[in-house]
């Protein structure tokens, strides 16, 4: 990157300065014009469409959209909305904000009753438009499973590690795949009888994306967890569940915001399962509690 790119990210007053200070070695000369850009006149740049943007800095489209990704938005739109948003920041003069209700300057305590109250709108907004159909068929396939397998990759991949893990204190047979490659040679091995589980906020994580389309082609049931239901991962799923799309800024990105609600959604599929398993669950629950209970006894005096 450019020493005029470092200069204008790196400053105080750069909104995009943690994610181009991570990503700058990823970035090629075409990419950096892009950056560039957006740098010096985000309103500017807001204004124009892709093809606009790319024959402003002498790039392609399809530079222009991989520089939106590579800084953490899913597409082209989405970055235009956060320079947008940067934009009337610097007319208004306000302070930067760190999420859209709460400024860098607020108090600590006004933060906290903020997030929760965003974490609540989130709970609420999944809950709303999760669909109670699929939800159920997901589960039911999940309770029969031979064996289920379950893709993420960065935040969702803690969340495809949550579901597994309490798929395993009941008894089934459920593994977590966070490296493309692997996920890709075990969905080979699924059939029909299995389950594969896509976690994905934006629905166009090709790492995700390729283990689910082969898991469905192999004839397993497929679910897609994603805050875009008509994204592409869709396409590849025998049943969808969307999560809220929560507002998003620079230091609580999608990876973040997007945990709430896919937490959500596996806690209603692993009680359903639950449910479902429960003369077996029961029983491998409390065993599982029984195995750790010596780890939180209080050490004799």
């Amino acid at each position: 990157m450019t020493q005029d790119v470092k200069e204008i990210f790196g400053s105080p007053g750069g909104s995009l300065a943690a994610k181009v200070r991570t990503l700058a070695p990823s970035m090629t000369r075409s990419m950096q014009r892009v950056a560039e850009a957006v740098a010096h006149d985000p309103a500017g740049c807001a204004a124009l469409t892709v093809t606009g943007l790319a024959e402003l800095t002498g790039t392609s489209e399809a530079t222009v959209v991989r520089t939106a990704r590579l800084l953490g938005y899913p597409g082209y739109r989405d970055l235009r909305l956060a320079l947008a948003g940067l934009a009337a920041q610097q007319q208004s003069g306000r302070a930067p904000a760190i999420t859209t209700d709460i400024a860098v300057d607020d108090p600590i305590a006004d933060v906290v009753t903020k997030l929760a109250y965003e974490e609540q709108q989130t709970l609420a907004d999944t809950a709303a438009g999760l669909d109670t159909v699929q939800l159920g068929a997901a589960v039911t396939a999940l309770a029969g499973a031979r064996r289920t397998d379950v893709y993420g990759i960065g935040a969702s991949g803690l969340v495809a590690q949550d579901l597994t893990q309490k798929l395993l204190r009941i008894g089934l047979i459920a593994h977590a795949h966070s490296d493309p490659h692997l996920a890709v040679t075990n969905a080979v091995q699924l059939r029909s009888g299995d389950v594969a589980i896509a976690i994905t906020h934006s629905g166009s994580t090709g790492d995700v994306i390729e283990p689910l389309r082969v898991a469905f082609e192999h004839g397993a049931t497929t679910v897609a967890i994603t805050g875009r239901p008509d994204s592409p991962v869709t396409q590849y799923a025998d049943h969808v569940l969307a999560t809220s799309t929560s507002r998003e800024s620079e230091l609580r990105p999608a990876a973040m915001s997007s945990r709430t609600s896919q937490l959500l959604v596996v806690d209603c599929l692993f009680v359903g399962v639950a449910q479902q398993t429960y003369e077996n669950a029961a029983p491998a629950l409390a065993a599982s509690y029984e195995a750790l209970a010596h780890r939180h006894r209080s050490a004799p005096r």
